[in-house]
């Protein structure tokens, strides 16, 4: 009795349902009121119920936002345990993150001015490659690429060099690594997160960077400078609304490299285990006939190609690895795809071994990952190239003889980057496939010649150059080459064109062998 009043008074709410009536039209007075009954259901997700099953496992979810589960403190871990795996210790995880580098930067962004004047496009794009290559961008971008996939984010700084080009652009690039972006913790203000302050829009006003790495060996940890937000490029990637410093994008994929590495060296032991011990010799005799004495853990030498005999009562078995060692090569690719997923890239570039694929399932899974990079870039342009690209050209803009006058600001000048190009596994295909896309129009030269990072003009240009022809002759031949007999090409004059019809009726018997007086006959 006493158990039936307390499930009673116990009972779950969700079990409960209670009825109410609806009035579903008003009513005439030459029909009843239709009423419905309904009955409230009070649903309930699984995922949301905290049971004696899974209370460990969600234990460690809380409801903390971004910055907050972003601390210091959480962020120092995470990006010490990352470069733990990823630069120091674990060969696959160094492997993704110069991988993925190389395939996002390559050799580096070129511009591409895109402006009428074929001439001034040619002298903005040349002295910007010049300054490029003494400043070393591209290995600038690759450091950044790897210290965002790592570190979780990347922080460029606005210099001036002097001795960079004493006569030409001093804008320089510095590499500053996100320990150095930091505020003493005596002077947190509320619009601050860890070295960036905002305004009331959210927007970066200045950041604080120490002047000593605080893992140097002369660091203080509270001298700073304060840099105005135009001076320094951050870049993270955002996962949740509110975040404004990154973290590692390998986070997720930490406990996994952890796994990878036990696994690897359990595998090796018990190798090493079954290869330290030739045999091992053992009794199963029984206490009536007791067998030979010997010593414990004696060893025993053995001769090669020669027959042994053993002690009386006594047996010898070779030493086996217990441990799952033909199983190594399915967990360490089960084990590399989960974690090459959380960066999008496919197990056969992570791992580096395609034995596995045949060539539709290589293009399939490089899809997801080529797209992946296709936004990454599409970031960098937006968030870093071009804000680059305008500390150069306000600069560039002052010095007498290096740019084209009357440029107005770079806001004005229409600009394309241009990427490294991928290669196709298999060219023949890849070139017909070019070749029926050019006839049906759905493409263009330069479209096609920017996917493979390459600036169509100047190819152009130095095709011509190589077959001694001019530009206007490469490009007619190119035409028909590609259209053949149906080139459009543009209908030649006549030398004498007739003045009427009689003309031509007169002349046309004479063609036949008839003479005009028979004709006029």
């Amino acid at each position: 009795m006493i158990r039936k009043l307390w499930n009673r008074l116990t009972a779950r709410p969700a079990q409960k349902a209670a009825s109410r009536s609806v009035q579903l039209h008003k009513p005439s007075r030459f029909s009843e009121p239709v009423v419905e009954t309904t009955r409230d259901i009070l649903a309930e997700y699984d995922a949301a119920q905290t049971t004696t099953h899974n209370s460990r496992h969600w234990a460690n979810s809380d409801s903390l936002s971004a910055d907050e589960s972003n601390s210091v403190e959480v962020r120092r871990a995470l990006r010490n345990r990352a470069r733990y795996e990823c630069q120091e210790n674990n060969s696959y995880g160094k492997g993704i993150a110069l991988t993925l580098s190389n395939d996002t930067i390559g050799t580096g962004p070129r511009l591409q001015i895109t402006t009428p004047n074929a001439r001034t496009n040619t002298r903005i794009e040349q002295a910007f490659a010049t300054w490029s290559k003494r400043v070393h961008f591209a290995k600038k971008l690759r450091t950044m690429r790897v210290a965002k996939l790592v570190d979780g984010e990347a922080f460029l700084q606005f210099v001036t060099n002097p001795r960079l080009d004493p006569m030409g652009v001093q804008l320089d690039l510095v590499l500053v690594e996100c320990d150095q972006i930091s505020t003493p913790l005596a002077i947190f203000t509320p619009n601050a997160v860890d070295g960036v302050q905002f305004d009331e829009f959210g927007n970066p006003t200045f950041y604080h960077m120490l002047k000593q790495h605080p893992g140097g060996t002369y660091a203080t940890g509270i001298d700073f400078t304060e840099l105005p937000a135009d001076q320094m490029i951050h870049m993270f990637r955002v996962d949740r609304p509110g975040q404004h410093r990154g973290i590692p994008e390998v986070t997720t994929a930490l406990p996994l490299f952890a796994q990878l590495r036990r696994f690897t060296l359990a595998t090796i032991s018990a190798a090493e285990t079954a290869a330290d011990f030739a045999g091992v010799m053992y009794t199963d005799a029984s206490a009536i006939a007791e067998p030979d004495e010997i010593d414990a853990m004696d060893a025993v030498e053995l001769e090669r190609n020669a027959m042994l005999t053993l002690p009386r009562g006594w047996r010898m078995a070779q030493m086996k690895a217990e441990h799952p060692g033909t199983t190594y090569d399915m967990f360490v690719s089960k084990i590399l795809n989960e974690i090459a997923r959380c960066i999008n890239m496919p197990y056969n570039i992570a791992a580096g071994n395609s034995s596995g694929y045949n060539f539709a399932s290589g293009r399939l899974d490089h899809q997801t990952y080529f797209k992946s990079i296709a936004v990454e870039r599409s970031e960098w342009e937006h968030c870093c190239l071009d804000r680059v690209l305008a500390a150069w050209f306000d600069e560039a803009a002052l010095i007498p003889g290096l740019l084209p006058g009357n440029m107005g600001s770079m806001d004005e000048l229409p600009h394309t980057w241009h990427w490294d190009g991928r290669e196709h596994v298999d060219p023949g295909k890849e070139a017909n496939a070019q070749e029926t896309r050019l006839k049906s129009g759905t493409t263009s030269y330069p479209l096609e010649f920017s996917r493979q990072g390459l600036d169509w003009e100047q190819q152009q240009v130095a095709q011509a150059t190589a077959l001694g022809l001019t530009i206007e002759e490469y490009r007619e031949k190119l035409v028909a080459s590609l259209f053949g007999a149906s080139a459009p090409v543009e209908p030649e004059e006549p030398e004498d064109e007739p003045e009427d019809d009689d003309t031509e009726t007169d002349e046309e018997p004479v063609e036949q062998g008839a003479s005009v007086d028979d004709e006029d006959e």
